[in-house]
């Protein structure tokens, strides 16, 4: 193995010399193409056979290659067809950077004869590449006094493409100060220069923003842009200017030592050391003056004590100098003033505390006012805070009275706090100030007031005995025992209310207690008048309406109407053997006397003698067949049926049905042919027959006396509507269970006018007339009737 790869290189390098050899004496001018840059794989570049006057398949018997000479390879060669294509996208930036122009060398080679062939591809540029800037901004520190046509150099733009498609031009964004030129290099490249045009002015534009575009010339044309930030340096070319040349200032002659005179202000347009400014004083052969000034803030300051009778006026000039050596005056004229020095004096003689409210016109204090200065620094004015229920009067000389305007009000404002001011007529002016706090007493002219309009409270039923109900309050703007309040309950006009057993107050806080358990069935609201009377003279009161709703709790099981259940005789109902499924054999009728979601029912199937045959709708209590009837079923079933309601725990109550089954309504009874008739079984069967009768005769009557009622209860209906009425539901309900109002209703299929009497204590119903279509009377009804 070892001897065989030491010969490998040196075979190769035979191979390699024979075929430069061969290359040499081929002497044939090489075969040159052309195309543009990124063209697409698989483009034809040229059919190699045609072009060199090969034969078609001349090219894969003698086993044609392509040599790319170190080249990626870019050429594929179908020898079949002779076509040259092309295998991959080419890049000329990345194949020839620089160089123009782009000429990749490739070898076509054929054996028997051994013969090559020289091939060129020339990859001409296209504008792929947008000239890019090497950073995004450019900075330029500039000085002010840079004179115009000067120019500064700016870094250029690259871009990959060669020729034409290269950077071509620069420009710059519009402005007043600068324009740019586009050089070119000794190898053609372009680079820009910039050329102020106007002279800089670091005070008027400290700096400046530009952007540099580079556009190349291809089409269409490409552009890379850069910010040009230039920085205004500098010089010092401003002298400080004063804000003012003249500052006319006064000063009273009793100013303390240190006592700010006037600060005098100047300003440098220049920047950094140029612009700071260094105050001073010119005193000149004038004699030392009495001011200082801080060199850094301009103030000037007092440095000894003024007097107006030796100089009332001083005139001084202040010069500011910038840190390059130019500088500015101007005049500061100081005014002593002559100062009033004596504060005006005041007296109180006598004064009324506390006023009481709803009083007219009241004397509150009698004072006088005195000044030792004379002239205007000894006149004087008084006055009181604005908005105030109070005015000054004068009365003798310097007396002056203070009085209310009218009745106050110890609600609206208890308490003032009242201050004269005394203040002269000289200057500067001189005050004096005196506060005086009166009080307001309370009269009880505030009848008390209830928080709410009306109180709505909620009890949920079976409450245990003195239950806090809830709190009513009511507040007194009045103080003292003119707000101390007492809450009591007021006489009702409900004769048949019995307030006092149901309802007791804290006559102090408000607090109401239910005082025995109440029954929603039996009393489903109420309501009665809270008084809240006040301790003034005379006292004063107030009264609200209190409305409790008592909140229903499931503590009624549904009551069947519907079969009627008692111990004596079940109830039987008849079924065809015939009946197809779905066949109705009857309906479960109930109630509940709970209200809301307690009075929803549901009906369920507990338990049947034949399990299957049988179903109970649950939202309308509807048993039906489930299937076809046959001779193997039990001529007799009983079913247990459960009424159940949708409470919290849920209450119920189970019904019991028999159903029999006969070949049809003509033979009420149970006929066996094929089984032996025993005495027992006869005797069964004839008390079934007993049965069938009575219940017939039972509904009969039954529907007599509803019908009865129902007439009575009509003519009563106007009493009966006074006491309370009844509540007939109007509308079917729809869904799993079946909604039930306090009053109780019945299923979709059903409607009965049901009452229950207010005014007693237990909890009968009274059943009136049931509205039950013809088309849903149970088939018992029908055989019976």
């Amino acid at each position: 193995m070892e001897t065989a790869r030491a010969k490998t290189p040196q075979q190769r390098q035979v191979v390699l010399l024979t075929i430069l050899l061969l290359l040499g004496e081929a002497g044939t001018e090489a075969i040159r193409y052309s195309m543009p840059e990124e063209t697409e794989s698989g483009y034809l570049v040229a059919n190699l056979a045609k072009d060199l006057g090969l034969k078609v398949g001349e090219l894969a018997t003698r086993g044609a290659q392509i040599h790319h000479r170190g080249n990626k390879e870019l050429l594929q060669l179908d020898a079949e067809t002779g076509n040259l294509l092309l295998k991959e996208k080419p890049d000329r930036e990345e194949l020839c950077g620089a160089t123009e122009p782009c000429v990749l060398h490739f070898q076509l080679i054929l054996k028997n004869p051994v013969q090559f062939f020289q091939t060129d591809l020339q990859l001409t540029d296209i504008n792929d590449h947008s000239p890019e800037f090497p950073h995004r901004e450019m900075l330029l520190k500039i000085p002010e006094n840079v004179q115009p046509g000067t120019v500064f150099p700016l870094k250029a733009a690259q871009d990959p493409d060669i020729g034409s498609n290269a950077v071509q031009n620069y420009t710059v964004s519009p402005n007043l100060h600068f324009h740019v030129v586009t050089h070119s290099r000794a190898d053609g490249r372009k680079y820009p220069e910039l050329v102020l045009d106007r002279a800089l002015d670091r005070e008027e534009q400290p700096e400046l923003t530009l952007t540099l575009t580079a556009v190349d010339g291809g089409s269409p044309p490409r552009s890379g842009t850069i910010t040009v930030r230039i920085e205004v340096v500098d010089i010092n070319d401003n002298a400080p200017q004063f804000v003012q040349s003249l500052y006319d200032v006064q000063v009273p002659e009793n100013s303390p030592l240190g006592a700010l005179v006037v600060m005098v202000s100047a300003r440098d347009l220049d920047a950094g050391i140029h612009g700071n400014v260094a105050y001073s004083l010119f005193q000149g052969g004038e004699v030392s003056q009495p001011f200082v000034i801080d060199q850094v803030t301009g103030e000037i300051r007092l440095s000894r004590e003024l007097d107006f009778e030796v100089t009332n006026r001083y005139n001084i000039e202040i010069a500011a100098t910038d840190g390059g050596g130019l500088s500015s005056k101007c005049t500061v004229a100081v005014h002593v003033l002559d100062v009033n020095d004596n504060a005006p004096e005041l007296t109180i003689s006598t004064l009324t505390n506390p006023i009481p409210e709803n009083s007219p016109e009241t004397v509150v204090a009698v004072f006088s006012v005195f000044d030792l200065d004379s002239g205007d620094n000894g006149r004087m004015v008084c006055s009181i805070q604005n908005h105030l229920p109070f005015f000054l009067k004068p009365t003798f000389e310097n007396y002056y009275t203070l009085v209310t305007e009218g009745p106050l009000d110890r609600e609206s404002r208890a308490e003032y706090n009242i201050t004269i001011t005394v203040s002269d007529m000289g200057t500067p002016r001189l005050t004096t100030q005196h506060t005086i706090t009166v009080q307001v007493s309370d009269a009880n002219d505030n009848a008390p007031a209830f928080t709410q309009t009306s109180y709505t409270l909620f009890v949920q039923e079976n409450n245990s005995p003195a239950l806090h109900i809830g709190t009513i309050s009511a507040t007194d703007s009045d103080s003292g025992s003119n707000a101390h309040i007492t809450y009591s309950l007021l006489p009702t006009h409900d004769q048949k209310l019995d307030l006092s057993s149901l309802i007791s107050i804290n006559a102090d806080n408000g607090q109401l207690f239910a005082l025995r358990a109440l029954d929603y069935e039996a009393l489903q609201s109420f309501e009665f008048l809270v008084g809240a009377t006040d301790q003034g003279m005379p006292a004063l009161s107030c009264q609200v309406l209190v409305r409790v709703l008592v909140l229903d709790a499931n503590d009624n099981a549904p009551f069947v109407l519907y079969p009627l259940q008692n111990a004596s005789a079940p109830f039987t109902e008849l079924l065809p053997r015939a009946a197809e499924p779905g066949y109705l054999v009857t309906k479960v009728v109930a109630v509940d006397r709970d209200s809301g979601q307690n009075a929803w029912l549901s009906f369920q199937l507990l338990k049947a003698t034949e399990p299957g045959l049988f179903s109970v709708w649950a939202h309308n209590g509807e048993v039906r067949t489930s299937r076809l009837l046959s001779e193997r079923d039990a001529p007799k079933h009983r079913l247990l049926l459960l009424v159940k309601d949708n409470g919290d725990p849920p209450r119920s109550a189970s019904v019991t049905l028999h159903v029999l089954l006969v070949d049809g309504f003509s033979q009420p009874y149970l006929s066996l042919p094929e089984v032996v008739s025993e005495p027992a079984q006869d005797n069964e069967d004839l008390l079934t027959l007993y049965l069938v009768i009575a219940l017939a005769s039972v509904s009969s009557v039954f529907l007599l006396s509803v019908l009865l009622f129902v007439g009575v209860r009509l003519c009563r209906r106007a009493r009966a509507a006074s006491l309370g009425g009844c509540s007939v539901p109007e509308r079917h309900f729809s869904g799993h269970l079946v909604d039930v109002s306090g009053a109780g209703t019945l299923s979709q299929s059903y409607q009965y006018e049901v009452c229950l009497t207010g005014d007693s204590g237990t909890t009968d119903f009274n059943f009136l007339k049931p509205v039950i279509p013809s088309n849903l009377i149970p088939d018992t009804y029908m055989l019976n009737s």
